[in-house]
């Protein structure tokens, strides 16, 4: 058979090319072979005639796409009339055809409940292939839709659209959707569980809305076959070894998933809308009922046990992502689940959430990286097609309110809500997926809501079209129960008596609940925490170490393998460092937190540290991956504490605050004995991750009696940089004080921030703490310690004078770097008329050693508080009503005056005001006082 020049080049046209692009998708790129290479004409010809010679001599993808291109057709190519010239650009147009479906198919799913289904669309055409209705008769060879290896052009598209235009897209593995058509044959008895959980979802909420009328509670009436999907999936999970299933969700459907699939009994659910339990018994604010999380510890089908948790979820609709994430990385390093397979992080969104917000990219940016993938997440949407009154078309510029999970290049399946047996299909296919690959992958339950965004909203206001719509639709348990009992699976008596049953279930825990009193439903947590307080003291903790396990740590610290080619200039600082640790003085900032880290290794005390260039340091400080300069492989010295040591992690984490913080807040709930750290690289970057301040580390015992230990270390320090990076917003800090919820501290010396982390983990609470950590001061010469400083002591929230002073007239407190300052020009003018006072700790206030302080200078004529910071920003508001409170006196205030940016940009204007500041606290430089003095 001889083929022309031209037909070479329409066959390259429609089937090579695309067929390229599939290899180059399939094989990750282990196929070496660029596009012009592809598209040469003679390469390929001579590639084809080896391949007729002898298949075992090209490649396996060569192979693959030769026997693809159907010109073999069993081993023989016919020089019949159908295999002309003009059949064979037909059939690499087909060829095309069945690609344009596998990547388009779905712009002819079937998806809304609410719409009609689409017929055709102009890119999936025959005509925009060449194909004319005549080529619809006419058999063309297919290796996947007929038995035979050929079929007409009809059957073909008719088999296209059942696989990638009903009810899925798809994204995954061609040869587990294409032998099925994504027609999967269910047994009677999984249909008639299907109708089981139908039932069981629509009736609690029709009960809800009869007992509790106008409550909001977010009904998934219109998404019930989340719970379809959801049973299936944890049966399916372990039987695959899955052990846990942590669970973020936002609210839609949250109490139907509590007594569904968590078995969450009725009576707990029902004493939440009644509130019949003794509030003074209470801990806490608490928070509304579809915030609560809960955990539950389940048989399964099969009689295994699974334990699942689903997380506290404030109204911040997807906050809770990167918590979840975090939390489950914990667990799973906590049993040694290094692939994910027994831990599953499990997602569920709203469509106009999952498109809007911002931490839905920062947590799917995560997947993949070493320092915050979990072995793949199953995402599940709930697709209301509306958020609140906003309808797609104003909430997102996308075609799918999934099209931000394209960028992970992973399975994204859209599934019509109202037909269960694909939901279930398609969940089979997105856990296996992930079991598989350790993924992420994408479910869009395409569905509607039946009542507003709340029970208490009338959506006729805003789209009274859909509405009546959804008004006319009957509920998906009864369309199901329908086909069944038309296909002779159940009968209605079947269905009345599922009714029957469940209602008299519920009216059963109704009864028990209302009109009485009944006691707050328990908080389970795990078993890790217990004995673990969550009362704040202000006993000191032991948290010295002896000198010579110190002296033994930092030899250990400090020394690198042999051979390693270590930097010059890292080389004389891990001398330095060690020497001042056998010398027993100097010890500066990162020195004392490396001793501190390795300690805590050294007992027992796992460590996790995060941020943006956390390795490294912000200010090439820490330096706690040492990286050899002729091979780059790296040593982190603190993973040879000992060979029982406990974990040490530290990651340079994606460019995210909200998303990191709120991973690292997550994995600081899963246990108590792990110090958990993350670090920004300027204090006030934390300004991006404020709603996770606020909505989960500073409230979260408050409102869901969850303890965490998270440690932030925020740089903090007025020199000059400008106004993004002086202030750590100590401000913010403070004002969301409150029932000593947090720790917010400013220590000022290497022995204080040693004691401190030591303190965050050996203590009897837990309690967030948030950590002014220096700049300058890294480096400064005074700000030092020495050995005996942490051989001995514990972390002091008050320090006094270092000096001893007879009767000072004057005296300042300060907190952090500032002390420096007023110390250096104290000790120039020799004054000695000034005591400077230093609070270390700024929340829960020490009331008892402010007393100290104040007593020991009662006769001081002049007190102040003395900061870098705005007069609105720092400590002083928030620190003034204590100190007049507690000392009696009537401090005065030194620092900049209010401003509404946290510092200048110009660095002359910084000088100025800086040493203003110095200059009325203390007194003029001494040469300028000097010169006063002879003028």
């Amino acid at each position: 058979m001889k083929i022309t020049k031209d037909a070479k080049k329409e066959a390259y046209k429609f089937l090579i090319f695309p067929f390229f692009v599939l290899f180059v998708v399939q094989t990750k790129g282990h196929m070496i072979m660029d596009l012009a290479t592809a598209l040469n004409a003679e390469f390929i010809e001579e590639q084809y005639k080896r391949w007729k010679v002898d298949p075992a001599s090209v490649s396996s993808d060569w192979r693959f796409f030769f026997e693809g291109f159907d010109l073999g057709a069993s081993g023989e190519i016919k020089a019949a009339e159908s295999f002309d010239e003009q059949h064979l650009l037909r059939q690499s147009r087909v060829e095309s055809l069945i690609y344009r479906y596998r990547d388009l198919g779905h712009l002819l799913a079937c998806l809304d409940p609410l719409a009609a289904c689409p017929t055709d669309h102009p890119l999936l055409a025959p005509e925009a292939f060449n194909l004319t209705p005549k080529d619809l008769d006419r058999e063309f060879f297919t290796r996947r839709f007929a038995e035979s290896g050929k079929a007409p052009l009809r059957e073909i598209i008719q088999a296209l659209k059942e696989t990638y235009c009903r009810s899925i897209e798809r994204r995954w593995l061609l040869n587990r959707m294409e032998p099925l058509r994504n027609r999967p044959s269910l047994e009677p008895d999984v249909k008639q569980l299907i109708l089981k959980n139908l039932v069981r979802a629509a009736l609690f909420e029709q009960f809800l809305n009869k007992k509790y009328i106008g409550v909001t509670r977010f009904s998934l009436e219109g998404g019930d076959a989340l719970i379809v999907a959801l049973d299936f999936l944890i049966n399916h999970m372990v039987e695959s070894g899955t052990k846990e299933i942590i669970l973020g969700m936002a609210h839609r459907g949250r109490l139907n998933v509590q007594a569904h699939i968590l078995q969450r009994p009725y009576e707990d659910i029902f004493s939440e809308f009644e509130s019949c339990y003794n509030p003074e018994e209470l801990i806490g604010t608490g928070d509304v009922k579809y915030h609560n999380g809960y955990l539950a510890d389940l048989k399964t089908a099969n009689n295994q046990p699974l334990r699942i948790f689903l997380m506290n979820n404030p109204s911040h609709l997807e906050a809770v992502n990167p918590v979840v994430e975090g939390f489950s990385r914990a667990r799973q390093d906590l049993i040694g689940d290094s692939s994910g397979a027994q831990v599953l992080p499990l997602l569920i969104h709203g469509d106009a959430a999952f498109a809007g917000q911002g931490i839905v990219a920062e947590t799917l940016n995560m997947s993949q990286l070493e320092g915050y993938k979990t072995g793949g997440t199953i995402h599940m949407i709930i697709n209301n097609q509306i958020g609140y009154t906003t309808l797609p078309e104003n909430a997102r510029s996308t075609r799918y309110s999934t099209d931000i999970a394209k960028m992970l290049m992973v399975p994204i399946f859209h599934v019509h809500g109202e037909n269960p047996e694909a939901v279930l299909h398609v969940m089979r296919l997105a856990a296996d997926y992930r079991s598989e690959f350790h993924k992420d992958v994408v479910i869009d339950l395409i569905c509607y809501r039946r009542y507003g965004h709340n029970e208490g909203d009338e959506p006729y206001f805003t789209q009274p079209g859909m509405y009546e719509r959804i008004r006319q639709r009957p509920s998906l348990h009864q369309i199901y129960a329908d086909q069944l009992i038309s296909d002779g699976i159940v009968s209605q008596q079947d269905l009345d008596q599922m009714a029957d049953t469940l209602n008299t279930e519920l009216e059963k825990a109704y009864d028990s609940v209302h009109g009485s009193e009944c006691p707050f439903p328990e908080s389970r947590f795990y078993e890790a925490w217990d004995g673990i307080s969550a009362t704040y003291t202000n006993e000191p903790v032991a948290t010295a170490v002896e000198k010579g396990v110190l002296v033994s740590l930092a030899k250990k610290l400090n020394t690198v393998p042999d051979p390693f080619n270590l930097n010059q200039k890292l080389q004389r600082l891990l001398k330095k460092r060690l020497e001042s640790v056998e010398q027993g003085k100097g010890i500066d900032w990162a020195n004392a937190e490396s001793l501190a880290f390795a300690s805590l290794l050294n007992e027992g005390f796992s460590i996790r540290l995060s941020g943006q260039d956390s390795g490294r340091g912000t200010f090439s400080q820490r330096h706690s991956i040492l990286v050899d300069t002729k091979n780059e492989k790296r040593f982190v010295p603190l993973d040879s504490v000992n060979a029982e040591q406990a974990r040490f992690s530290v990651y340079d984490s994606l460019l995210s605050e909200a998303g990191v913080l709120g991973f690292e807040y997550g994995y600081s709930l899963a246990g108590p004995d792990s110090l958990v750290l993350w670090e920004a690289q300027f204090g006030d970057f934390v300004n991006n991750a404020q709603a996770m301040i606020d909505l989960f580390i500073v409230s979260g015992q408050s409102k869901w009696q969850r303890l965490s230990g998270l440690v932030l270390l925020l740089p903090h320090g007025y020199e000059g940089l400008g106004p993004e990076h002086s202030s750590a917003r100590l401000e913010r800090f403070l004002q969301l004080c409150a029932g000593e919820n947090i720790q917010v501290c400013n220590p000022s010396t290497p022995a204080q921030y040693f004691h401190l982390l030591r303190r965050q983990v050996k203590a009897s609470f837990r309690k967030p703490l948030i950590t002014m950590t220096p700049k300058s001061l890294l480096r400064h010469p005074l700000a030092v310690s020495r050995l005996e400083d942490l051989c001995g002591g514990h972390f002091r929230p008050v320090l006094d004078d270092p000096e001893t002073l007879d009767a000072p007239k004057n005296v300042i407190f300060c907190s952090g770097k500032i002390f420096y300052e007023l110390y250096q020009r104290r000790s120039d003018l020799e004054n000695l008329d000034t005591a400077i006072v230093r609070l270390e700790q700024l929340y829960p206030v020490e009331d008892e050693q402010i007393k100290k302080a104040v007593k020991k200078y009662s006769r001081a004529k002049n007190w102040y508080w003395v900061q870098e910071e705005p007069e609105n920003m720092g400590g002083w508001h928030f620190i003034r009503p204590y100190l007049n409170d507690i000392s009696s006196k009537s401090f005065a205030y030194v620092g900049r005056k209010a401003y509404s940016s946290p510092a200048p940009g110009f660095h002359s204007i910084f000088k100025k005001a800086q040493e203003a500041i110095i200059t009325q606290a203390v007194g003029p430089p001494a040469v300028e006082k000097s010169k006063m003095a002879t003028g």
